[in-house]
C-alpha cells in the first residue's frame, strides 16, 4: 500500500475525541515517586497530545471532549486555544466532576510509570448530545482513543461520533490506548474495543493492546499477520502494530507490510512516544506520503518527545522532525 486517500474537499484536517487531563511530570528524575518532591504541569491525555501534535505540524485541528469547571479545566482550554486548536466541541461539566491527574515517575529512561487519578473525571461525562456532528463532517480524520470507551456516557458519545464519521465519509483512526485502571473488566474492554475497531479505517496499538482487543478471537498468541487480516475483514485499510524499542509494522489491506525506521534518542522517559508517533505518522499519510515514509516521520517525532521532559509541550514541528532525521542520517 503506497498511501491512503483522504477527502481533500473537507475544510478541516483533524478532530479528536476523548481524554483531556493534566500530566504532572516528576522534576527529580532517576528516583522513585515517594522521593519526588516537585512536578511540572502539562496538558495530557493521549488524544489531546495527538491533537496538539497535529496542530504543531500545521494541520487544522479540533477537539471534542469535556473539562471540569475548575482551574485545571480552564488551563486545558487555554492551552488548546493557544495551540490553535478549535475548542468549540469542548464542553464544561457543571456537576462537580474533576480533572483527571497523571503523576509520572521517572526512575530511569527504561523504568517509568504513571499514577493516575481517574475517579469522577469530567472527560468521561461527555454525553452523546454534546458531540458536534458538524465538526466531524467537516474533518478529514476523526481520531478515537480507546480510553474514552471505558465508561458511560463517554462510551455512547464515542460510538455516536463513529456513526457520524461513517455517515459523512470521515476517515476513522482508532488508537487503542489501553489503560487497565479505567475498565471494569477485560471482557468489557474487548467488547467495546471491537465495536470501535470494526468501524475504523486505521487501527494503531501495541501487540499487547491488540491481544486485549482480540481476547475472544482464538489463540492467545496471535501473529501480527493474523491480527491485520482480521480487521481487514471489517473496514480497516491499515493496521499498525507497535513493538516498543523494536519498532512498528504497518500492514496494508493490499497485502503489503512496512517496518518503521528507528532513530536514536537521548531518552529521558518513555511515555509520550506513542502519541508523538501517531501525530507524525498521520501527518505523513495526510500529505500523501508512502506508508514507509510516514512511519519514519512518526518514529523521528517519537524520538524527539522521549528525549524531552514533557509530552504535549515537546510535540515537534515539521522543521524540527526534518532536521532530526537529517542529523540522524549524518551521524
Amino acid at each position: 500500500m503506497e498511501s491512503i486517500a483522504f477527502d481533500a474537499g473537507k475544510p478541516r484536517d483533524f478532530v479528536a475525541i476523548g481524554r483531556l487531563c493534566i500530566d504532572l511530570n516528576a522534576n527529580e528524575i532517576n528516583r522513585p515517586m515517594e522521593e519526588t518532591m516537585t512536578f511540572t504541569k502539562y496538558v495530557g491525555g493521549s488524544p489531546a497530545n495527538i491533537c496538539i501534535g497535529m496542530s504543531r505540524l500545521g494541520q487544522s485541528a479540533a477537539f471534542i471532549g469535556k473539562v471540569a469547571d475548575d482551574q485545571m479545566g480552564r488551563f486545558i482550554l487555554r492551552y488548546l486555544r493557544d495551540n490553535n486548536i478549535d475548542t468549540s466541541g469542548v464542553t464544561t461539566d457543571r456537576t462537580g466532576a474533576v480533572t483527571g491527574l497523571a503523576f509520572t515517575e521517572i526512575k530511569s529512561p527504561e523504568e517509568c510509570s504513571i499514577l493516575m487519578y481517574r475517579d469522577n473525571v469530567a472527560d468521561l461525562l461527555l454525553a452523546p448530545e454534546e458531540v458536534d456532528e458538524a465538526l466531524i463532517a467537516d474533518s478529514k480524520v476523526l481520531l478515537v482513543s480507546g480510553t474514552a470507551l471505558a465508561k458511560s456516557p463517554s462510551r455512547e458519545a464515542v460510538l455516536l461520533a463513529l456513526r457520524y464519521a461513517r455517515k459523512h465519509g470521515t476517515k476513522v483512526v482508532f488508537d487503542i490506548d489501553y489503560r487497565p485502571y479505567s475498565w471494569a473488566s477485560p471482557e468489557e474492554t474487548a467488547i467495546c474495543y471491537q465495536l470501535a475497531a470494526e468501524k475504523s479505517d486505521i487501527i494503531i496499538g501495541t501487540r499487547e493492546e491488540f491481544d486485549m482487543l482480540e481476547r475472544f478471537d482464538g489463540s492467545a498468541a496471535r501473529s501480527d499477520e493474523a491480527t491485520a487480516a482480521q480487521w481487514f475483514g471489517c473496514r480497516a485499510e491499515l493496521v499498525v502494530i507497535k513493538h516498543g524499542k523494536d519498532g512498528s509494522i504497518a500492514y496494508g489491506k493490499d497485502g503489503s507490510s512496512h517496518r518503521g525506521a528507528i532513530f536514536p534518542a537521548k531518552v529521558i522517559k518513555t511515555f509520550g512516544a506513542g502519541d508523538s508517533y501517531a501525530a507524525g505518522f498521520l501527518y505523513g499519510l495526510m500529505q500523501g506520503w508512502t506508508v514507509g515514509r510516514s512511519m519514519a516521520f512518526g518514529s523521528a517525532s517519537a524520538s524527539i518527545v522521549i528525549s524531552s521532559h514533557s509530552c504535549s509541550d515537546a510535540m515537534p514541528t515539521v522543521r524540527q522532525i526534518e532536521d532530526y532525521i537529517a542529523a540522524s542520517q549524518q551521524a
